[in-house]
Parts: C-alpha cells; sequence; structure tokens
C-alpha cells in the first residue's frame, strides 16, 4: 500500500477542518453552552443502556472511570442525568437520564441525521454507499 501524498494530507485536512468548524459553529448557536464530546457520548450511551454503570460507559468510550465520574458529575449538575443506587448492591450506581436529557438527546439525534442527510445529498446517489463504506472502513480498521 503507498502512503498518501501531502496534498492528499492536506486536502483531507482542510476538509476536516472546515467539516469541524462548520458543525461546531452550528452548535455554538445555541442559546445554551454547549456540551464538550464526552459529555455527548455519556448521554448517548445512556440512552441506548438505560441503568448502566460508570464503568460501562468508560469501557465503551475507553477513557478511564474518574473521567466519566466528572462527566457525570457535570451532567448531572445541569440537569441532564441522574444517579440511582442499585438494590442489589447499594455500592453501585445505575445512570439514567433526566426528562431534559432524553430531550437533549432527541434533539442531537435528530441534527446529527439533519448533518447526515446534507453530506449525503451532495452525492450522487451512486456515491453514497461507497462514501459510507469507505468512512466505515476508516473508523473500524483495527489494522
Amino acid at each position: 500500500m503507498t502512503k498518501p501524498t501531502d496534498d492528499q494530507l492536506a486536502t483531507l485536512g482542510s476538509a476536516f477542518e472546515t467539516f469541524t468548524r462548520r458543525y461546531k459553529l452550528a452548535e455554538a448557536i445555541s442559546a445554551e453552552k454547549p456540551l464538550n464530546e464526552l459529555d455527548k457520548q455519556t448521554l448517548f450511551y445512556v440512552a441506548q443502556h438505560p441503568a448502566c454503570g460508570p464503568s460501562d460507559v468508560a469501557r465503551f468510550l475507553g477513557t478511564a472511570n474518574t473521567t466519566v465520574s466528572s462527566a457525570t458529575d457535570r451532567l448531572v449538575k445541569r440537569g441532564l442525568l441522574k444517579r440511582a443506587r442499585v438494590e442489589k448492591d447499594r455500592r453501585a450506581v445505575a445512570l439514567e437520564l433526566t426528562g431534559e436529557g432524553q430531550s437533549y438527546v432527541t434533539v442531537q439525534c435528530k441534527t446529527y441525521r439533519d448533518m447526515y442527510r446534507l453530506m449525503l445529498e451532495r452525492l450522487a446517489p451512486e456515491e453514497r454507499d461507497p462514501f459510507i463504506a469507505l468512512i466505515t472502513k476508516i473508523v473500524y480498521n483495527d489494522d
């Protein structure tokens, strides 16, 4: 396999920077202070895995338990997440979204779907599946 050229790296970097900037600017328009990526991903994970524990989130995100503990502290303070004691093991904590947290996740998921739709609409129909396959290959390549 040949290595990417400097021009390819520069073009890809520029495209990603523009993509990130557009996404971040759209998020910054919101009236609320945006969440950092760790906090968002914590909420998304809890939404898909109700009553999971902080260590489950840490394992999925590949971060330290203390990092997730700080994230859950921030999310609880913002009223997006709540902790509940597990009856069978009073030392364990189950994480759940609050109503506000569920609303946040719902809005964010819709925003992401709209962004993905916009991205794919810019491609010809026959380009979409190969594009998705290439992005998936990059993300899930375990080499």
